[in-house]
C-alpha cells in the first residue's frame, strides 16, 4: 500500500485525521528533508527515507518500489499531495503497476495562511506558483497577467529564492498594470509552525518585500479590503 499524505502545513494541529491514520499504519514515511524533520517529532520511532529538493522524482520511484515489496509507505507533501505536490507524479510513474495507491488530502497552504490573514479568498481566486524549474517564466507571466485582468485574488506560491530574488518584483509590477497600488495584499511565513509571520500590506509596498520559499502571498482583487485588521475579500451578499 502506498499512501500519498498531504499533512497539512506542518503543525500537529493542521494535519488532518485521516493524514494521522495513514501516517501511524505506515512501515516507513517518505519525503522532503524538512518534512521528515517536522514529522520525526509526532512519530519519532517510524522509519524515514528522506531526499533533498530536486530528487522528487528519485523519491516517488524509491517509495513505489518499497510499497511493491508489501510495505506500507506514506509518501509525505506539505498541505496538499496534490496542488504543487507529488500525487500526479506518483501516478505517471505508477501508470500500470500493480499497486494500490491511496491519496490523502491535507490543508494547502493557500488555505491555511487564508485563514491567520483573515478572508481573502472568499471570492474567485488563481493560485500560481513563480517557480520556473517547471514552468517557464513566460507562461506563469502570462497567468499573472490574465488573472490581474480577470480581477481575481491571486494566491502565490514559491515567490523568491537565492536564484529567483526579483521574481515577486516582477509579478507585483505585471499586477500594477491593472491593479491600483494600493490594493491589499497580505503575506504569511512559517504558516502553522514555530516562528510564523504575518503581514498585510500594499501592492506597491508588496512590490518591495523580500520574502522567501516558505511564505505565501495573497494579492487582493478591487473588493479585497482592511477589517478589523483582517484582510477580507467581500463575498458580495448584501449586508
Amino acid at each position: 500500500m502506498l499512501f500519498i499524505v498531504g499533512f497539512g502545513a506542518g503543525g500537529e494541529n493542521g494535519m488532518t485525521l485521516e493524514a494521522r491514520q495513514a501516517l501511524e499504519k505506515s512501515d516507513v514515511i517518505a519525503g522532503y528533508t524538512v518534512y521528515a524533520e517536522l514529522l520525526k517529532s509526532i512519530f519519532p520511532h517510524k522509519e524515514y527515507f528522506v531526499t533533498p529538493m530536486r530528487k522528487e522524482k528519485e523519491r516517488c520511484i524509491w517509495a513505489i518500489e518499497t510499497a511493491k515489496q508489501n510495505k506500507t509507505v506514506s509518501l509525505v507533501c506539505s498541505g496538499d499531495s496534490g496542488v504543487y505536490g507529488m500525487s500526479s507524479v506518483v501516478v505517471e510513474l505508477a501508470k500500470g503497476e500493480d499497486l494500490e495507491i491511496k491519496i490523502i488530502p491535507g490543508v494547502t497552504a493557500a488555505c491555511s495562511g487564508a485563514a491567520v490573514l483573515g478572508a481573502p479568498l472568499s471570492h474567485d481566486f488563481a493560485v500560481i506558483s513563480l517557480s520556473d524549474l517547471l514552468t517557464p517564466w513566460e507562461l506563469i507571466e502570462k497567468r499573472i497577467q490574465y488573472a490581474a485582468m480577470g480581477d481575481f485574488v491571486i494566491c502565490i506560491y514559491n515567490p523568491s529564492s537565492k536564484k529567483r530574488a526579483d521574481y515577486l518584483r516582477r509579478a507585483s509590477e505585471i499586477v500594477l498594470q491593472y491593479q491600483s497600488p494600493d490594493t491589499v495584499c497580505g503575506y504569511v511565513r512559517n504558516i502553522g509552525r514555530d516562528g510564523e509571520e504575518k503581514r498585510i500590506l500594499s501592492l506597491k509596498q508588496l512590490q518591495e518585500a523580500h520574502l522567501d520559499m516558505f511564505t505565501t502571498v495573497y494579492i487582493g482583487n478591487s473588493q479585497t479590503t482592511v477589517m478589523d485588521g483582517r484582510m477580507v475579500t467581500p463575498r458580495g451578499y448584501l449586508l
